[in-house]
């Protein structure tokens, strides 16, 4: 029949059109599939790494929403050295490594964790900014850091609150996702979605008597401290209003003798002095 080479080859032709397309295919499949490979290397994220339950902290990991807004409000910088408690697979410290530079340690109790925030940190390229350890929290040294964070427990909180309150020094910063530390309110709060993010600056221990002088008249003081608050005696009959303390600064109202004035200066250990350009400063007595 005439028209039978014409149909064997419009089969032909047909096949092998189709085995074209289906290379085609393949090859775009197998392509991208390589630049999603080559994305997930270059654009590391934390979170899509679970984080199996951890010893004195929820089960679940901040999301990385919560994360960037633990270190905004801590306002982290590029030399700060950053200690996470309850570290889990070191998203916190990988991002302010990662955004900022700033360096810090990890602490963990379950070591599956300490090894997934290592292989996360070497997965980012950060390892030469942050490590991950082993260890019991309540053990830790916390003198050495500039910003705390947590995401633990409210009892878990107030158990650490005396070792941040003894250990860190005036003016570092302290951020807690979900939990607050009782009735040491906090500096700031913030919500993102469902979440709480709460912020306290480690206040200077300004409790105890001092000696202000204020224009070579001295009045002796007599303060009663709580966390960044605080109130007390000036003189015999005077008392202390409005005391706060953020970190190493210090404001108070009080009446000295030629009414009531603001006092505000710095904090340094034994000592007030007064802000540029005031007359009075303090020294603790002896």
């Amino acid at each position: 029949m005439p028209n039978r080479p014409f149909a064997r080859v419009l089969i032909f032709g047909a096949g092998a059109a189709l085995l074209i397309f289906l290379v085609v295919l393949a090859i775009r499949h197998f392509t991208a599939e390589r630049e999603e490979r080559r994305e997930a290397r270059n654009e590391f994220n934390p979170a899509a790494y679970s984080a199996p339950p951890r010893l004195d902290a929820p089960t679940g990991a901040s999301d990385m929403q919560v994360v960037d807004a633990m270190l905004s409000l801590a306002q982290l910088r590029p030399d700060d050295y950053v200690i996470d408690l309850g570290s889990g697979d070191g998203r916190i410290l990988i991002a302010a490594a990662r955004s900022n530079g700033a360096h810090g340690l990890g602490v963990d109790i379950d070591p599956a964790q300490i090894e997934l925030a290592n292989r996360n940190a070497r997965n980012a390229g950060v390892t030469g900014l942050v490590s991950f350890r082993r260890q019991d929290l309540f053990q830790t040294p916390l003198a050495e850091a500039d910003i705390l964070t947590v995401y633990l427990t409210a009892a878990v909180n107030l158990r650490l609150r005396p070792r941040i309150l003894s250990q860190m020094r005036p003016g570092t910063r302290v951020v807690s996702h979900e939990y607050d530390m009782g009735d040491w309110h906090y500096d700031q709060r913030r919500r993102v979605g469902d979440a709480t993010v709460f912020l306290w600056i480690v206040p200077a221990q300004v409790a105890g008597n001092w000696t202000l002088t204020d224009n070579g008249r001295t009045t002796p003081l007599a303060i009663e401290q709580q966390f960044q608050r605080f109130t007390g005696a000036v003189g015999e009959q005077g008392r202390i209003e409005q005391g706060r303390l953020e970190g190493t600064r210090i404001r108070f109202i009080a009446n000295t003798g030629n009414g009531r004035r603001v006092y505000e200066g710095i904090v340094e250990g034994n000592r007030m002095t007064g802000a540029e350009g005031a007359t009075w400063s303090a020294a603790r007595a002896s």
